[in-house]
């Protein structure tokens, strides 16, 4: 059982280090293809049995990420995206306007849409747009990412983690919008200001923007995905009372979203991340290893989330560091069996809000950045790593310390 144990440790010390490090020397790996392998060598090994490694995988958070992803693809293909963009464009007045717009718009729709999905639609707009008006990308494109991440700690379906966190820990979706709701809109308040500030020049021009006047026929076809939307917004309020899971909710959505969706169902279908789904299963596999070794064991004992300010404030200050080594989503992994053994719905929260907000810190600190970085590249447009960090670095800490407040004041008073 000892060798068994120190197998499943190094296991997960080269599963992380790949996700960490993208890419070994000498070895073709990247962060799916890292945590495959361990998940496959936890099996391999004999840490796990086949049978207890496909049990280990959570097919509610799966269930719920792949319906969501069909939905927003679903929407996205029937134009109701670029309908918001072009509503933004008509809006945007001047410079902070838009910066207003752009922050406010992202940070809500991906509260609802999922923040990678977003970000993945929104970034060649605001290009288009600052290239239109002669501005300047760059503070746009940071808004959009900061918004992005404390607009999705709002909601369980808002980001990968809060899904982890909302199916784990059974956080009712309206509880778990309503508790969070503070702090992501203080914190967009906060991006907003913080832009404006470093920024000061570029916000300064006070000039009229120019009008956006396409139009796309392909809208004329979202309301019917967009109908079917706002009823799965609804179902997740109101299914407790109709006895239906948040992943069966999304499940159903995707299904109506195939049917009556404009789209072909084929082509809404090639566009979910089936990469991203194996990462996560893999994962759950490679955590539940390493569960059964002695030495986590010995960390669930140690009771280091205790349901205090103590234990709200350990979790927001490791989030903050690990979230930038590992990324916000493995570590929401790696954390779930510690809050499951602590049980306390503060600590959930904390971790849904924490992990992601700290994602704002640098540019690998969540998976909507990097999406942003890459498909502004392909535009020309580049974010220098310490461009992104002099804001995000000052955004983060200020709304941590604004997260572990308001989540404790809850907890006191409510």
């Amino acid at each position: 059982m000892e060798t068994q144990s120190i197998i499943a440790v190094v296991i997960f010390c080269l599963t992380y280090a790949g996700i960490i490090f993208t890419r070994l020397p000498g070895v073709n790996v990247d962060r799916p293809s890292a945590a495959f392998t361990g998940a496959v060598a936890m099996v391999l090994f004999g840490v796990l049995s086949s049978t207890e490694a496909v049990a280990a995988i959570d097919f509610n958070t799966i269930f719920l990420l792949l319906g969501m992803m069909i939905i927003v693809a679903g929407l996205q293909m029937d134009g109701l995206f670029d309908l918001i963009s072009k509503i933004t464009i008509k809006y945007a007045r001047n410079r902070i306007m838009l910066l207003r717009i752009i922050v406010w718009v992202t940070g809500l729709a991906s509260a609802f849409l999922v923040n990678d999905a977003v970000v993945l639609m929104f970034t060649p707009v605001i290009i288009s747009i600052c290239r239109r008006a002669e501005l300047r990308p760059e503070p746009y494109l940071i808004a959009e990412i900061l918004a992005a991440n404390a607009g999705s700690a709002m909601t369980i379906t808002g980001n990968p983690q809060n899904m982890l966190v909302g199916i784990s820990s059974q956080i009712p979706y309206a509880e778990f919008l309503l508790r969070l709701l503070p702090v992501s809109l203080l914190s967009m308040l906060l991006i907003e200001g913080t832009m404006r500030l470093f920024y000061r020049k570029e916000f300064a021009d006070k000039a009229k923007l120019p009008a956006e006047n396409e139009t796309d026929t392909q809208q004329k076809y979202c309301w019917r995905s967009g109908a079917i939307f706002l009823l799965v917004m609804a179902g997740f309020f109101g299914g407790h009372y109709l006895n239906l899971s948040i992943p069966m909710i999304a499940l159903t959505g995707a299904a109506l979203i195939l049917l009556a969706g404009k789209a072909k169902p084929s082509q809404v279908v090639q566009k979910v991340d089936w990469v991203l789904l194996l990462f996560f299963a893999s994962l759950f596999i490679v955590v539940e290893g390493v569960q059964k070794t002695a030495l986590m064991q010995g960390f669930l004992k140690a009771e280091l989330l205790t349901d205090d300010a103590a234990g709200l404030g350990w979790l927001h200050g490791i989030s903050l560091v690990a979230s930038q080594i590992v990324s916000n989503v493995p570590f929401a992994v790696l954390m779930l069996p510690l809050l499951q053994a602590a049980q306390s719905d503060m600590l959930w929260l904390g971790l849904a809000s924490a992990s992601t907000l700290a994602g704002n810190a640098t540019i690998i600190g969540a998976m909507a950045n990097l999406i942003v970085i890459e498909s502004a590249e392909k535009y020309g447009v580049r974010l220098g790593f310490m461009r992104f960090f002099r804001v995000g670095i000052v955004v983060t800490l200020l709304s941590l310390i604004l997260s572990f407040v308001l989540l404790y004041a809850e907890y006191l008073f409510f």
